[in-house]
């Protein structure tokens, strides 16, 4: 079991409810969702006001995971090798008022079907010494309205490239949580940890169909699970880079950084991680750098 607060257990759901994220709570009988989104993430920057008008929110202000503050700033969209990327970059002293952490989430209107996400994974620091507790994660999420919520649910890439968690190196988690408590603090979940180096573009892929969920890295089928942790209500996708505290910080500022080529989610559809690329580059050939029709 993964051995840590969901990224769900943080001020942003007060926050996100209240900037009208969240679509009320529907049953899964009542979640007949359907469409697909695309992003290239092709903006000019973290205040391009098209990434508000597409349903995304770039987060500030405090709040966990992690031991620091949230800048929407610390989002960037540089060019890497010929295409447009979202980059989040988090950075730490060592002190809580040194650090910032980057998060990019997006409206709670996805639930069964295909999720993809293309990703560079960092081993290394940009900027100051190696060796902090950093996760660089693609998730979905619903808000939890009240502790040990049924209606709770998250699925979420996690990788650690120093470690943390208990674990001492490289560690990618994929974990489904049911719900949770969060004090006294209960955790209802399953998760599976894949120690291994994942630095580099990676295509991270889960599909949610028929009661079981399959998590892809690259064509690797590296976790499923079942049962109680398959989700119940739609869901927001999202993507962070925070610290998971400073234990392992040593010299001054650090900073680290991954990049996020493109984002796809298809309703009701189970694709593989192939399938899913082959839909994007064929928007991408057809000139499309963003496409909606998703609804819940």
């Amino acid at each position: 079991m993964n051995r840590r607060i969901p990224v769900a257990a943080r001020a942003l759901l007060t926050a996100a409810t209240a900037a009208c994220l969240c679509a009320p709570p529907a049953s899964a009988t009542e979640a007949a969702c359907s469409g697909v989104l695309f992003d290239d993430f092709a903006y000019d920057s973290h205040t391009d006001p098209r990434l508000a008008q597409r349903g995304w929110q770039l987060r500030n202000g405090g709040g966990g995971p992690g031991v620091g503050g949230w800048s929407a700033a610390n989002a960037s969209f540089p060019v890497v090798d010929g295409q447009p990327v979202l980059q989040l970059s988090a950075h730490t002293d060592g002190t809580t008022g040194g650090t910032s952490q980057a998060e990019v989430m997006h409206q709670r209107k996805f639930f069964e079907g295909t999720y993809s996400a293309r990703v560079r994974f960092s081993d290394a620091p940009v900027e100051g010494a190696d060796g902090d507790h950093l996760v660089q994660t693609f998730f979905t999420i619903t808000p939890l309205a009240f502790p040990n919520d049924p209606d709770y649910g998250e699925l979420d890439f996690e990788y650690l490239p120093n470690g943390g968690w208990g674990e001492p190196g490289s560690t990618m988690f994929l974990t489904s949580w049911e719900t949770y408590q969060p004090d006294p603090w209960v955790a209802d979940n399953r998760s599976t940890a894949v120690r291994s180096g994942f630095a580099g573009w990676q295509t991270l892929t889960v599909q949610v169909s028929g009661g079981t969920l399959r998590y892809f890295v690259g064509d690797q089928l590296v976790a499923t699970h079942d049962g109680h942790v398959y989700p119940e209500t739609p869901m927001m996708i999202a993507f962070q880079e925070w610290f998971i505290d400073h234990a392992a910080h040593s010299g001054g500022r650090s900073t680290y950084q991954t990049q996020n080529d493109w984002v796809y989610y298809a309703a009701n559809e189970v694709l593989s991680p192939a399938g899913a690329a082959n839909r994007v580059n064929e928007l991408r050939a057809n000139g499309t750098t963003h496409r909606d029709t998703a609804t819940c």
